[in-house]
């Protein structure tokens, strides 16, 4: 019994080949403009990349699922905007209401995130960040309160889409999105 539980951890199948140099090319591409898109929108609102979370790091990961991996389920249109919404609402809610015991609402702001995506089919696993960063974010982040859900992750997670659709399409090999609902 014990050893068939250890045994699982061998793995059992084999590595991927690696991606063609089109895709390669074409992610490269996509995750460039999808993330200097939103600089520049943060920018055009005189906000400095260096002073604001307007560009947080769960946007590298959808970057990653969008880009690199478009007919992945997690990388489709609700599960980009629909798990970021709603992990960054119960990252915010759960930071409002546990304020006080930061280490607790992280692990629910996460934990419930995932809860939540899988009720609503949208699993985004860069979701789980977003919840994260609501909750340890710092002042700025908590300053935002629900405003932090609009923009910058509700803004963010549109642009990357429009920036998917296009240069995702402009491949031969590539169509985006696999579905929309």
């Amino acid at each position: 019994m014990l050893s068939e539980y250890f045994n699982k951890m061998h793995g059992g199948k084999r590595n991927p080949p690696r991606a063609p140099n089109h895709e390669i090319a074409w992610s490269a591409l996509g995750s460039f403009l999808g993330i200097l898109t939103i600089y520049f929108v943060g920018h055009l609102q005189g906000l400095h990349l260096e002073d604001s979370l307007f560009l947080v790091g769960s946007f590298g990961a959808s970057a990653v699922l969008l880009y690199a991996t478009p007919t992945s389920p997690y990388a489709q249109p609700r599960n980009l905007v629909l798990g970021h919404i709603i992990s960054a609402t119960i990252g915010v809610s759960s930071v409002i209401l546990l304020d006080n015991n930061i280490a607790i609402a992280a692990a629910i702001a996460v934990s419930l995130s995932i809860v939540l995506m899988h009720f609503t089919r949208s699993i985004h696993p860069p979701g789980g960040a977003t919840a994260l960063i609501a909750v340890i974010g710092g002042n700025d982040i908590h300053a935002l309160g629900y405003w932090y859900v609009i923009m910058p992750i509700g803004l963010g997670a549109m642009l990357m889409l429009v920036i998917a659709l296009l240069i995702n399409n402009l491949s031969p090999h590539r169509r985006y999105p696999q579905y929309w609902y």
